[in-house]
């Protein structure tokens, strides 16, 4: 079924009449900045601020980015071993489930402890990040119809000719699944690790500003913080919602439909 060209338009409208409720709450009530600061105010501050606040973006992007890659290198590489080895996947997947489950929040302190700042935050980005490509990617790789694998079979085809040629290319839409919630979750494990560090009075990512706009009572500027923390949450879901739609598009039924 064809997508709508208009099919953003309604979602820009409501944002844009929340913007404007927002607004008129503030001028109405003439609220202060300090307990609600205006959009225009925040949008200001955004300018006034941008040499501080897009450094600390392209710092939080950077740690989301470079834990995403690592959980990727991980997470592929040892749902492989668990595909292959069923006793190593019993043995470590309970491990894995364990980094999952347990809140991140509990582990940043911990996690500055032992390792710099700045790579404290990273492990923190990488542990939230590294399950779902781990899970999904296995998952894939077991998700492998029976006849075709029969057929690999019949055919003579060797071990690596079977990863290569039909459990990769299977396991491909699971993975870039896992890969869209991982690049999210990057993101909140960055902010969490930064908020940790920025009570420490350290760090400089855009956790960090709001942070320490939050001690200083600075509430546009944290504002204009959180703003900048959900464009970078959706331009990294948008960037992989576009890496997934250019791999699959021409042969797999999730993407079959859009143009």
């Amino acid at each position: 079924m064809e997508r709508s060209p208009f099919r953003w338009l309604l979602p820009a409208a409501v944002l844009a009449l929340v913007v404007i409720a927002w607004e008129l709450v503030v001028r109405l009530n003439q609220l202060p900045p300090y307990i609600l600061p205006s959009p225009v105010l925040v949008a200001q501050t955004l300018v006034k601020d941008r040499a501080v606040l897009f450094q600390s973006l392209l710092v939080t992007l950077n740690t989301t980015v470079m834990a995403l890659a690592f959980a990727v290198l991980g997470g592929v590489g040892l749902a492989l071993v668990f595909a292959s080895a069923r006793i190593i996947e019993f043995s470590l997947f309970p491990i894995a489930v364990i980094l999952q489950v347990t809140p991140i929040i509990a582990i940043a302190p911990l996690m500055l402890i032992y390792l710099s700042t700045d790579t404290a935050v990273l492990v923190c980005a990488w542990i939230v990040a590294f399950f779902p490509v781990l899970a999904n990617t296995t998952l894939g790789l077991k998700s492998i119809d029976p006849n075709l694998r029969d057929l690999f079979r019949l055919s003579g085809a060797s071990g690596w000719q079977t990863l290569v040629q039909l459990k990769l290319p299977s396991a491909l839409p699971y993975f870039l699944g896992g890969l869209r919630i991982a690049g999210g979750l990057a993101l909140i494990g960055a902010v969490v690790g930064e908020i940790a560090a920025g009570s420490a009075g350290q760090g400089s990512g855009l956790a960090f500003r709001i942070v320490e706009s939050a001690y200083r009572l600075n509430i546009p500027r944290l504002f204009a913080s959180l703003l900048l923390i959900s464009f970078a949450g959706i331009l990294i879901y948008g960037v992989l919602s576009l890496v997934s739609w250019l791999a699959l598009r021409r042969w797999h039924e999730s993407e079959l439909g859009g143009a």
